[in-house]
């Protein structure tokens, strides 16, 4: 699995409960998949400006043809604002009829990096229906 460096949001980790949430994206055709990337890299660029984001790691598995990311929030609420924030939705109505696309996420009640990381991956590992 690659994986983009994490990317720091404007929200800090102050110790407390944080959502976590995992989007994976299987585009119908493989071709696509750079497109979806290039749109994913667009939106982290802004990453450090979304309220309540604590951050983000972008993730690719070329050869199975799956894509997402895995993000950080202080609350629910705000990562409903990023879902709805103009440049995601935008995003979404482009590729919502070329793939398949699901998420989930989960409470912790403390965040670091890389016990949140594994944790991701072992998710992600999990077969899907």
């Amino acid at each position: 699995m690659l994986r983009a460096g994490w990317r720091a949001g404007p929200a800090t980790d102050g110790g407390e409960p944080v959502f976590v949430a995992i989007t994976e994206f299987r585009p119908h055709r493989r071709r696509d998949m750079l497109a979806v990337a290039k749109a994913g890299t667009l939106l982290r660029r802004s990453w450090p400006e979304l309220p309540g984001a604590i951050g983000m790691w972008l993730w690719c598995q070329p050869a199975l043809g799956r894509t997402g990311s895995v993000s950080v929030w202080r609350d629910e609420e705000a990562l409903r604002g990023f879902v709805r924030w103009p440049p995601h939705v935008e995003v979404i109505k482009r590729f919502r009829d070329e793939g398949l696309l699901r998420s989930h996420g989960w409470w912790t009640p403390s965040f670091e990096q890389e016990r949140t990381w594994r944790q991701a991956r072992k998710d992600l590992a999990r077969p899907r229906e």
